[in-house]
C-alpha cells in the first residue's frame, strides 16, 4: 500500500526515467551553461574586479563617507520599506482571502501593478506629484517640506516597487488553507487577535518571511524608481546602487566594484536564506503526507 502511494503521488518519475541519458545530460549541460554565462560568471567578474588592486583598496572603497552614507540610506531605506510592505501585504492578504467584497478584484489588479508599471515611470508619477511643478510641491515648498530628491522619495518610492511582494505570497496561501480553523477558534470564544496570532500567523509564517526576504532584497537594490526621485546628492541621496552608477561613470571602477560587491554578497545571502525557507516550507507542506504514508497499513 505504501509504495502505491508513493508512486502516485510521483506519476512523473517513471516517464523521466525513460528518457535517454544524453537527453537528460544536454538538458542538464544546457541549464548549467545558462547558469554560468548569465549569473555565475556576473558574480565572479563583479567579485574579482572589487579585489583586482587588493584588499586594501577595497576597504578603502568601502570606508569612504560617501559610500557610507550610501550604505546608511540604503539601510534606512529598507528597514522603513520592508515593515509598511508586511503589514499591508498581511491586511492586504488577509482582506482577499478571508472576506467577499465588492472592489475586492480591482484590489488584486492594484497590488500587481507595480509589477507591470516601469520604476523610472513610478518614479516619474511622485515627481509629478510632489515635486516643485506638481500637484501638491506649491504647498510642500511653502511649508519647507521636501519629498523629492530627499529621503521620503527615496523611501515612498521604494515602497512602491516592492508592496506587492509580501501580498503575492501570502494570498495563495491563505485562499488554499481556507476558513476552517480560524471558524473554530472563534468558536471556542478566541477574539480576533488571539484567532491571528495563534492559528493564522503559525501556518502564514514561512511565507511571509519568504515576501519578506523579496521585498527587502528589492528594496536594496531598486534603481530605477529611486533614480528619478533622489537627485544624485552625493552623501544625502545615493543609494548604493546610485552610488555605484556615479563611480563608474567617473571612470572609477576598483570603487564602483567594491561596492557592487556588497550588493552582490547581499544578493548571495538573500538567495541562501530564500533556499532555506522554500526547504522548510516544503518540509511543512511534506510532512501530513508522510504521516498519512506512515500510519497506513502495508
Amino acid at each position: 500500500m505504501r509504495n502505491n502511494i508513493m508512486t502516485a503521488a510521483s506519476p512523473h518519475a517513471a516517464y523521466t526515467r525513460t528518457e535517454p541519458r544524453s537527453v537528460r545530460w544536454g538538458l542538464i549541460a544546457v541549464a548549467l551553461g545558462f547558469l554560468g554565462l548569465f549569473v555565475i560568471l556576473p558574480v565572479a567578474v563583479v567579485l574579482v574586479s572589487a579585489l583586482e588592486h587588493g584588499v586594501s583598496a577595497y576597504l578603502a572603497a568601502i570606508r569612504e563617507p560617501e559610500a557610507w552614507a550610501a550604505i546608511r540610506l540604503t539601510l534606512l531605506t529598507a528597514a522603513i520599506a520592508v515593515p509598511l510592505n508586511l503589514i499591508f501585504g498581511v491586511a492586504a492578504a488577509w482582506a482577499i482571502a478571508k472576506f467577499d467584497f465588492k472592489g475586492k478584484s480591482v484590489l488584486i489588479t492594484l497590488i500587481d501593478l507595480p509589477f507591470s508599471v516601469s520604476p523610472v515611470v513610478s518614479g516619474l508619477i511622485y515627481v509629478l506629484i510632489f515635486g516643485l511643478n506638481g500637484w501638491f510641491g506649491p504647498w510642500l515648498n511653502e511649508h519647507d517640506i521636501k519629498i523629492i530628491f530627499a529621503v521620503p522619495g527615496i523611501v515612498l518610492a521604494t515602497i512602491f516597487v516592492t508592496f506587492p511582494f509580501v501580498a503575492r505570497e501570502l494570498i495563495p496561501l491563505m485562499q488554499a488553507q481556507g476558513l476552517e480553523e480560524e471558524e473554530a477558534a472563534l468558536s471556542l470564544g478566541a477574539n480576533g487577535w488571539q484567532t491571528f496570532r495563534r492559528v493564522t500567523l503559525p501556518n502564514i509564517k514561512w511565507g511571509l518571511l519568504y515576501g519578506v526576504i523579496l521585498s527587502n532584497a528589492r528594496a536594496m537594490g531598486e534603481f530605477g524608481a529611486v533614480s528619478v526621485v533622489s537627485g544624485h546628492i552625493r552623501g544625502l541621496t545615493n543609494t548604493m546602487t546610485l552610488h555605484v552608477e556615479i563611480l563608474y561613470n567617473e571612470y572609477n571602477s576598483v570603487a564602483a566594484f567594491a561596492v557592487a560587491s556588497l550588493l552582490t554578497l547581499l544578493a548571495l545571502v538573500t538567495l541562501a536564506a530564500k533556499s532555506a525557507v522554500e526547504w522548510r516550507t516544503k518540509r511543512q507542506r511534506q510532512a501530513p503526507e508522510r504521516a498519512i504514508i506512515e500510519e497506513t497499513p502495508a
